[in-house]
């Protein structure tokens, strides 16, 4: 077929209707991707599938990998990132990948991209890397990407030469399309017989100019909200980026079990001053709505053994939600967790309560401490959510008292997560700790109006969860959904995320 090509500025110009009843064909890193380097993304598997060792690797070795020719360097990186990883444990396509990504869309090329009524996504990276984000965040029907050999179940980290069955089906389905258009960028398309662009007409190629012409996707553009992800990295693993955080773990490591064990052996007034001197920021400054700081009966509730607890109700961050609230407060309180590893109960400065995620026998715990004049901190949604958004509230919180608190939690990171839905959850508040600037926003909203409570109020449990989830979303600008913590490990790990 004599294939035509054309600028891709001229692509931009045809009706709607038009292309809609075409076939896209189109390079995902080339012309949907503003980065031209692919090795944030091999990092990624490396780090967070492989560890911190392979990771290492791969950065000692990139710059040697830079003199070769780009065939080679993608397949050294392929088996420096997938040796030896075991294929049904591998999710990071799913769980990582996908949010970085979406940052790295350009607004421009999705907006072609999504004017199409049927598209074939074109990768040269192995096909597991890209298949999460194409499926489910850009709906692509049919992606052609590289298969990496598997031996006993384990990946061997070579890429396959042989075209399989599935690829046989996908070049089957292009074929029978009527009309195919394709994107590419000059001198990448067309050179061997399987080339999916061999069948395509009219190519528009991207130019190195369009590209850095491309803004980043914005959220609200997102096809598909994205909510939950997993990993521990929180910034885009670049080679400088990586090299920055491997000269940083040393002191990382130090300052975080330092920053621990401050919290665990100090009182309130000593541990406070030391622990923003290491650069912990606590809440000087409040980014949300309101500034109203509810503090009625925080302290007489901790010394007057006639009078009843509180119960302060925040979203989930990370498992020190609870102790910057008891901290912020100086009040002696009772956390209520769903699921905690018993490292983090041990190392909890604050008295700690496991949930048995049975109602009669969670009330009557409740019903208990509250009556012995402490308060109570728990989180609702059983979960923790990293992006803007928040879970179901489960509403057993609303039946025990009248007296609730609603208290909204931000927290930024700029290194890495504290949170895990894979991984050891022992770690997480070390991995927290190892930030070199985490901060944490904490603001108490308004006590519940009466007549928004169970038993002055007359509302049920179901309306006042909903009412406290929809203040602390508004205070914090978060969108609130009906999803729960099944929802999220049914996405992540694949199970309920029931903690024993």
């Amino acid at each position: 077929m004599q294939q035509k090509y054309h600028k891709y500025a001229s692509l931009t110009k045809l009706d709607d209707q038009v292309l809609q009843n075409k076939t896209l064909v189109f390079n995902v890193e080339e012309t949907l991707l503003k980065s031209f380097s692919m090795f944030s993304y091999f990092m990624l598997v490396a780090f967070e599938g492989g560890g911190p060792l392979r990771a290492l690797i791969l950065l000692f070795l990139y710059p040697f990998m830079c003199i070769l020719k780009e065939e080679m360097r993608l397949k050294s990186m392929v088996f420096i990132c997938f040796f030896g990883i075991k294929k049904t444990k591998f999710s990071i396509g799913t769980t990582v990948l996908p949010k970085f990504f979406l940052e790295n869309v350009g607004d421009e090329s999705f907006e072609v991209v999504m004017r199409f009524g049927r598209k074939v996504g074109v990768t040269n990276l192995p096909r597991i890397m890209v298949e999460g984000f194409l499926n489910d965040y850009l709906g692509v029907e049919d992606i052609v990407g590289r298969e990496i050999n598997v031996v006993g179940g384990y990946y061997t980290g070579l890429l396959d030469v042989v075209v399989n069955d599935e690829q046989e089906t996908t070049f089957a389905h292009i074929m029978s399309q009527s009309e195919k258009v394709g994107i590419s960028c000059n001198n990448k398309c067309c050179q061997t017989p399987h080339d999916p662009f061999n069948y395509c007409k009219d190519i528009y190629v991207v130019s190195k100019d369009d590209k850095e012409r491309w803004n980043n996707l914005p959220r609200d553009k997102y096809p598909k909200p994205l909510l939950f992800h997993d990993g521990r990295l929180a910034f885009m693993p670049t080679p400088i980026n990586t090299l920055v955080m491997f000269i940083w773990l040393p002191f990382g490591f130090i300052l975080s079990i330092s920053r621990v064990f401050i919290t665990i052996l100090l009182p309130y007034q000593l541990s406070t001053p030391i622990l923003a001197f290491s650069g912990l920021r606590y809440p000087s400054s409040m980014p949300l709505s309101s500034k109203h700081i509810y503090m009625q009966n925080t302290t007489t509730s901790s010394t007057n053994k006639n009078s009843k607890g509180m119960i302060y109700v925040c979203n989930h961050k990370t498992v020190l939600d609870s102790i910057y609230i008891s901290y912020i407060c100086r009040m002696n309180s009772t956390v209520l967790s769903y699921g905690i590893s018993k490292l983090s109960a041990f190392l909890c400065p604050v008295y700690t309560i496991a949930l048995t995620r049975n109602r009669e026998k969670d009330a009557a715990i409740m019903h208990k401490v509250l009556s012995q004049g402490r308060n109570i901190v728990i989180c609702p949604e059983g979960t923790t959510c990293r992006e803007p958004y928040l879970l179901r509230f489960s509403p057993l919180f609303a039946q025990i008292s009248d007296d609730i608190i609603p208290v909204a939690i931000q927290l930024n990171v700029s290194m890495f997560y504290g949170t895990t839905a894979s991984g050891i959850k022992a770690f997480d508040p070390f991995c927290l700790m190892m930030n070199p600037w985490p901060s944490y926003y904490v603001q108490f909203l308004e006590k519940l109006p009466k007549a928004w409570t169970c038993g002055s109020g007359g509302r049920t449990k179901f309306e006042v969860a909903n009412y406290v989830q929809d203040v602390i979303g508004k205070a914090l600008g978060y969108k609130c959904t009906a999803l729960t913590r099944k929802d999220k490990y049914l996405m992540l790990v694949g199970n309920s995320g029931v903690v024993n």
